[in-house]
């Protein structure tokens, strides 16, 4: 699911998440979608936007992505794909690339954590860590403010 934040008008904006590897940072930013979730129906919705930045030296490309996600149950789904978001973007030195994905849950809460397969121009494959980040709407009654 591909969204844009701007066109709802109930997203409630979570705090930022950040990882490096190998000189390769990805940013997280969630956002609960109030306007697409339907809480009486046990359908809630959040967008994600992501930053990947390449501080390193040698150029890289994206190759393929791998999510865990955990709703508030305990039950996992793991997703695996080649690119993000139909792309397979390749980075040189202080190139960064951004995209909004989504995720839907039956309940008001959960968590996301993954990995990018990467590949060096070189041809070496290495994964860059995604870091582990909160889905929180105001329907969830564990919430901490």
């Amino acid at each position: 699911m591909l969204v844009a934040i701007s066109r709802f008008k109930s997203a409630s904006v979570a705090k930022m998440y950040k990882e490096t590897t190998r000189e390769i940072t990805v940013t997280v930013q969630s956002f609960f979608l109030g306007d697409e979730s339907s809480p009486d129906e046990g359908y809630y919705v959040w967008a994600y936007r992501v930053r990947i930045e390449n501080n390193g030296g040698e150029t890289v490309r994206l190759r393929n992505r791998y999510w865990r996600i955990t709703d508030a149950n305990g039950r996992v789904q793991e997703v695996r794909g080649p690119g993000v978001v139909g792309e397979h973007p390749v980075l040189k030195h202080g190139e960064s690339f951004e995209y909004t994905s989504g995720c839907p849950l039956p309940t008001p809460s959960g968590i996301m954590v993954g990995a990018y397969e990467m590949e060096s121009a070189a041809g070496e494959p290495f994964e860059v860590a995604i870091p582990a980040f909160s889905l929180d709407s105001p329907h969830d009654s564990h919430r901490q403010n």
